[in-house]
């Protein structure tokens, strides 16, 4: 069966190593042939949340008119979120951290996330994968 993917990623680093493993993941999907988005967080303007909680009054995700409100209806229409990111001093880059904290909106706006798989592609220069649990302990609460 066919999904829509939402890939979100996290690195500023065009030529990392998590973007080399964004696009071996959107191939691999693609091949299958599911649809995929991708949104690069770091190219765009996404700015924290500013727990305002005027989310969707506007119309919009969020009333503050940043690029999250091209990735939210893309969220809402998706099977699949899968988000890609460097460990950045053993955490969320804050290039991805806005796009995950205004989530929220989706949540005060009172859409239906519940049910939507989601993955985290990641990537960190040590050999201890404890070092990844300031990424992965906040996506598992997604």
């Amino acid at each position: 069966m066919s999904k829509k993917v939402v890939v979100i990623t996290g690195s500023p680093r065009k030529d990392g190593n998590s973007f080399a493993m964004t696009d071996a993941f959107i191939r691999a999907a693609e091949k299958k042939g599911h649809t995929v988005i991708r949104f690069d967080a770091a190219m765009m303007n996404v700015v924290g949340c500013h727990a305002c909680e005027t989310c969707y009054k506007t119309g919009k995700a969020c009333s503050f008119d940043d690029d999250f409100n091209q990735i939210a209806p893309a969220v809402l229409e998706a099977d699949t979120i899968v988000f890609t990111t460097p460990v950045y001093w053993y955490s969320i880059p804050a290039q991805i951290k806005g796009v995950i904290d205004k989530m929220y909106s989706l949540v005060v706006g009172g859409k239906d996330i519940a049910g939507k798989e989601c993955a985290l592609i990641a990537c960190c220069e040590e050999e201890d994968l404890t070092v990844l649990d300031g990424v992965r302990i906040p996506l598992d609460r997604v």
